[in-house]
C-alpha cells in the first residue's frame, strides 16, 4: 500500500513537472496568442481563431504558432494567411482603399447626426414669427 502511494506521490509530481513551461515556451505561446487575435476565424467568421472553438481555428493556430517558432515575424505570419485568404482574414483590416470607409463611416454618422440635433434645436427654440 505504501508503494503504491509512493508511486501516485512521484507520477503527481512527474506530471507538475511536465505541466510547467519554460520561459521561452511561455513567450512563444503569448506570441502566437496575439497573432491569433488578430485572425478571422473561417468557421465562426465573428471570432478570432485565438477564441474560436473550432478544429481549424486550433490547426490554424498551430500554423502560426509553428511559424513563429521557425522565427518568423508576426508580420510576415499574418502575410501568409493573408495570401492564402485574403485580407478579410484580417479582423482589422489596414486602412487603405475601399477600406477607408470602414473608419470613417462611423465619424462621419455621429457629425451628422449632431448637426441635425443642432438644426432641430434651433428650430424648436426659436421664437414664433409675428403676424404683419
Amino acid at each position: 500500500m505504501t508503494r503504491l502511494l509512493a508511486a501516485f506521490a512521484f507520477a503527481a509530481l512527474g506530471a507538475l513537472g511536465a505541466v510547467q513551461q519554460s520561459p521561452a515556451d511561455s513567450v512563444l505561446e503569448a506570441r502566437t496568442a496575439e497573432v491569433a487575435a488578430q485572425l478571422r476565424c473561417p468557421v465562426c467568421q465573428g471570432l478570432s481563431i485565438q477564441d474560436s472553438p473550432s478544429e481549424l481555428s486550433q490547426q490554424m493556430r498551430s500554423v502560426v504558432k509553428d511559424q513563429l517558432r521557425a522565427g518568423k515575424s508576426p508580420d510576415e505570419v499574418k502575410a501568409y494567411f493573408i495570401s492564402k485568404y485574403g485580407e478579410w482574414i484580417l479582423l482589422e483590416p489596414k486602412p487603405k482603399g475601399f477600406n477607408v470607409l470602414v473608419y470613417l463611416m462611423p465619424v462621419l454618422l455621429v457629425v451628422i447626426g449632431l448637426g441635425w440635433i443642432v438644426v432641430a434645436v434651433r428650430k424648436w427654440t426659436r421664437p414664433p414669427d409675428s403676424p404683419a
